[in-house]
């Protein structure tokens, strides 16, 4: 189910270090969800950049690796590149994680220009706002649920963006937030009270 390699465990365990249980409940979820939906479009990727990409997309949101001044995405990117790094990984795998992480809160790539970023566009997406609820069935929903459940992660995630939208007002974080955000994360079928 997740790929078994020595850099998968290390970021598992940086995960379980630093995030609260809704925010890692969250990267597992966005790994396995972006796994989902590349195998039903038969999206090839490689399958360890991307779990480690997608368990620490979100590490610049908390406390230990917040930047006051970089965008939580860069900054998280940058951590990502570091990891790699001294994970063993050459230097331009250790790229690609921090590429994919800072493009996850750009406009959207193709499965065709960068499979991984898209996986984790798809999957961060549909996660805090139910964009491409299509993709994902009920019963599929309600099974990665029941295995990781949110935990109050939406409630949590407004928090953090409205955070970095006061401290970083030109951040993709205040975008989002300046449009709307809170009302698509409740709008957001994961957080129905059938599914919370």
């Amino acid at each position: 189910m997740f790929p078994e390699t020595p850099a998968a465990a290390a970021a598992l365990s940086v995960a379980r270090r630093f995030y609260s249980p809704a925010l890692i409940n969250h990267c597992v979820r966005s790994y396995l969800w972006g796994a989902m939906y590349g195998a039903a479009h038969r999206i090839a990727y490689d399958d360890e950049l991307y779990y480690v990409s997608a368990l620490l997309h979100d590490i610049a949101l908390t406390e230990a690796f917040d930047s006051h001044a970089v965008p939580f995405e860069e900054a998280g990117g940058q951590v990502a590149w570091v990891f790699g790094t001294v994970a063993g990984w050459p230097t331009e795998r250790a790229a690609r994680a921090e590429e994919i992480i800072v493009l996850h809160m750009r406009e959207d790539v193709s499965a065709a220009t960068d499979p991984e970023a898209h996986l984790l566009q798809v999957a961060s997406s549909w996660e805090v706002v139910g964009r491409h609820a299509e993709q994902f069935s009920t019963d599929a929903r309600a099974e990665m649920l029941a295995r990781y459940p949110r935990l109050g992660f939406g409630r949590d995630f407004l928090a953090s963006f409205e955070d970095q939208a006061r401290r970083k007002p030109g951040s993709a974080a205040a975008v989002s937030v300046r449009n709307d955000l809170a009302t698509r994360i409740a709008a957001n079928p994961l957080e129905g009270p059938s599914l919370s």
